[in-house]
């Protein structure tokens, strides 16, 4: 591989492309005349190829001149672009925040926590990635987020895993199921249910079917939605019973529309935080973010009890 190119040569060039004067190009860049002429032949040295032409006192460019002179153009604008850029980060206040989150939290818990971010770092860079905690996970290996707000999953050792809360799975049926209106689960009626479930590649359909595994049961027919607001509104049309956390339907609980029930005697609970790479020294932007995820997600350790009773 050939070396990269003196970007000080590319500089000069640059200027001499602009003036075809070997003299004005040496006073714009505080330099000799003899240190732009010797700068330039390096330069053609290195390309292997002739690039100025003298015609009297001007210089003028041959084609390959003006084939470098394109591509010169172009980083120097790069270079420039980059200095602006990292000028920029240096101000107080300047950066970004790539996030990843669930589609669950980037719906329920991201909003007001960006709110009251933005307060804070109103000219922060914020681009939020959602995704099932095995894609958020990948995203982190390959850099292209630094913080995602999702379920703990198996042990990754180039990530840490920053606890936030645990919730609670309940059944989700109608006010008008005949659970809601015994207020309670017959055992036996569990398999003979249709089931709305969020996608099956997700860690919560993992650990729900686990759960019904464990206390031999296989749940019957299943239908896969693809958020949380579409399980709620096929839940209220009487198409299945749904498995949620009741956080996520906190609205439609105390307007009546949705009854949560326990699953049983055992409970299943999720474990909720904020995955970075590991040893990975957080920004003030990075740690004021999780901070008012600790604070945004305090009430949810509590309101599954509640919205049970």
């Amino acid at each position: 591989m050939n070396p990269p190119l003196d970007s000080r040569q590319l500089r000069a060039f640059h200027v001499l492309a602009r003036t075809g004067s070997f003299t004005q190009t040496a006073r714009e860049l505080h330099l000799t005349q003899s240190g732009i002429s010797h700068s330039m032949k390096a330069l053609e040295t290195e390309t292997g190829c002739r690039l100025l032409d003298r015609l009297g006192k001007k210089v003028v460019l041959t084609q390959a001149g003006e084939q470098l002179l394109q591509y010169t153009e172009k980083i120097l604008q790069d270079m420039e672009a980059a200095r602006e850029s990292l000028a920029q980060l240096g101000k107080w206040g300047r950066g970004r925040l790539r996030l990843g989150a669930s589609t669950t939290a980037c719906q329920y818990l991201i909003p007001p926590v960006l709110r009251e971010f933005k307060e804070s770092f109103p000219d922060h860079a914020i681009s939020l990635e959602p995704g099932d905690t095995p894609q958020l996970i990948a995203s982190l290996l390959r850099r292209r987020i630094d913080l995602a707000l999702t379920l703990e999953a198996e042990k990754e050792p180039q990530l840490e895993f920053h606890p936030l809360f645990n919730d609670e799975l309940h059944f989700i049926v109608s006010a008008l199921h005949p659970w809601a209106q015994a207020g309670r689960v017959e055992r036996s009626e569990i398999p003979r249910q249709n089931y709305i479930l969020y996608s099956k590649h997700s860690i919560t359909f993992r650990i729900i079917e686990g759960y019904f595994r464990h206390e031999e049961m296989v749940l019957n027919t299943i239908i896969e939605a693809g958020n949380m607001e579409a399980t709620k509104e096929l839940v209220k049309l009487g198409l299945g019973v749904s498995i949620l956390a009741p956080w996520v339907a906190q609205r439609e609980i105390e307007d009546g529309s949705l009854v949560t029930l326990p699953l049983g005697r055992k409970k299943l609970q999720r474990h909720w935080g904020i995955l970075h790479s590991r040893g990975r020294r957080l920004s003030l932007a990075e740690e004021t973010f999780v901070g008012l995820c600790e604070s945004a997600t305090i009430p949810l350790q509590s309101r599954p009890d509640k919205a049970a009773q």
